[in-house]
């Protein structure tokens, strides 16, 4: 079966998808979704082993990645096309969170990338003079959607590749053993009333916390500065009636604060430990039973999948906010190809001829759905054999309210980090709540101020 699966056409129709869904950056490095197991330094490989029956190539390809859960994928599959086509592709792989750092170098050499990724529209600000103008090519005539592209005008930079979802994934097993089920827990209370009693009875339920380390390291600190951040802002901005803001108030600060401190209370490790705890702890806690509830997205199943897929389920992340009963998954992307205009013509017609067999071919559209587990919003696509999604999907056929990923209106990358740090010294009991709410709102206005003049 293709097309689109329910909770691509849901949020279509729901509202406008660049506008209103914040559809976008986990990090404006695009320094999320990417932390994954795999945080290792860049990694690099070439197809360029042509099969003896390919016809020898005009132009190149050179993908700058910034997924490293994906690397091997993408190898894989640019090692195919290769084979088919003849026309050399390399795969280069950003370590995590370091994207928008690599990328900047790699774009001052003589090879530069020819297709490159931004998280959304504060991301594409930074690299539009760079993009190639999508609008009259057979990848964008492929878009299930207008709603998918990023536009500078009537100029198409960007478009976006893959659809992703996070909230708490958790252990149904463990869950159950432990005397509850989904059911139970329809908001932040009855969270907070189930992982409190967990935690109390952890030695007799053989788990070490109820909550995974909210590791703060490269590697897992967006899943906090930048994906639960997302929360409060996501909350202010339906409240106000706004999709963005040059200075935002804090109206859910406290929010924030009581689920970030369910997080670290309620955990698998002391507080203090958590500047030093990394994504592969995390991970490894999870997968060892150690822990219930894991923050992350689809995009993590392949780490979490030894668990068996009837073992897993996902919540919503609970803040206490009113009506939150209703609420679903939060859904959008961080994912936007774009085609270096500064390559050589033969390179940008290879790009996009490469793109173009992603989204269109068995091989391509099998490896995507099937080996990477992305949802894309694309006419071919497959669906996705990933139960994370299929979970998504339940939530909003159940007429559940997705949240919308409003990361591309974070003013920088600073901010996050600033945000980033301020939990941390509030975790390690080297810092106040105030200085959270300091970088949070203060360094908004000033990251907002130094970002647009």
């Amino acid at each position: 079966m293709t097309g689109l699966p329910l909770i691509m056409k849901k949020m279509i129709t729901r509202r406008n998808f660049l506008k209103a869904a914040g559809v976008s950056a986990a990090a404006l490095g695009l320094a999320a979704c990417g932390g994954s197991s795999s945080s290792t330094a860049s990694s690099a490989a070439s197809s360029t082993a042509a099969s003896s029956t390919a016809a020898k190539a005009d132009g190149k390809v050179y993908y700058l990645n910034f997924k490293p859960e994906q690397d091997q994928d993408w190898q894989d599959l640019a090692a195919e096309y290769t084979k088919e086509t003849g026309v050399p592709v390399t795969v280069v792989t950003a370590a995590s969170g370091q994207y928008e750092t690599t990328l900047m170098s790699e774009m001052e050499k003589s090879e530069a990338p020819t297709l490159f990724q931004v998280n959304g529209p504060v991301g594409l600000a930074n690299w539009k003079d760079y993009c190639y103008d999508l609008s009259g090519s057979k990848l964008y005539g492929e878009l299930t959607s207008d709603s998918f592209a990023l536009k500078d005008g009537d100029a198409v930079t960007s478009i976006a590749y893959v659809i992703e979802t996070y909230g708490i994934i958790y252990n149904k097993e463990l869950l159950t053993a432990a005397g509850y089920t989904q059911d139970d827990i329809k908001g932040f209370d009855d969270l907070k009333k189930v992982a409190d009693d967990i935690q109390a009875r952890k030695a007799e339920l053989g788990v070490d916390g109820a909550f995974t380390s909210a590791g703060m390291d490269g590697s897992s600190d967006w899943r906090f500065k930048t994906h639960l951040a997302n929360l409060p802002i996501y909350y202010e901005y339906k409240a106000d009636g706004i999709s963005s803001t040059d200075a935002i108030k804090g109206t859910y600060l406290d929010n924030y604060k009581q689920i970030w401190d369910l997080y670290i209370t309620d955990s698998t490790c002391d507080p203090t430990l958590l500047a030093s705890k990394t994504g592969n702890d995390a991970v490894a806690e999870f997968v060892g039973k150690k822990a219930v509830f894991y923050q992350n997205g689809t995009w993590a199943y392949n780490d979490v999948k030894d668990l068996g897929d009837d073992n897993l389920g996902m919540l919503p992340i609970y803040i206490g906010v009113d009506g939150e009963e209703n609420q679903g998954l939060c859904t959008g992307s961080e994912n936007f190809w774009c085609v270096n205009n500064a390559s050589s013509d033969a390179d940008i017609q290879a790009t996009l001829d490469f793109l173009y067999w992603c989204v269109t071919s068995e091989a391509g559209t099998s490896a995507m759905a099937d080996k990477m587990g992305f949802v894309i919003p694309f006419k071919k696509a497959k669906d996705s054999t990933n139960p994370l999604i299929a979970i998504a999907n339940d939530y909003v056929a159940a007429g559940k309210t997705s949240v919308d990923w409003c990361f591309s209106t974070m003013p920088s990358e600073e901010w996050k980090n600033g945000v980033g740090s301020a939990l941390t010294a509030y975790a390690a009991g080297t810092g106040d709540w105030n200085g959270v709410v300091t970088a949070f709102v203060d360094g908004w206005a000033k990251e907002y101020k130094l970002a647009n003049g």
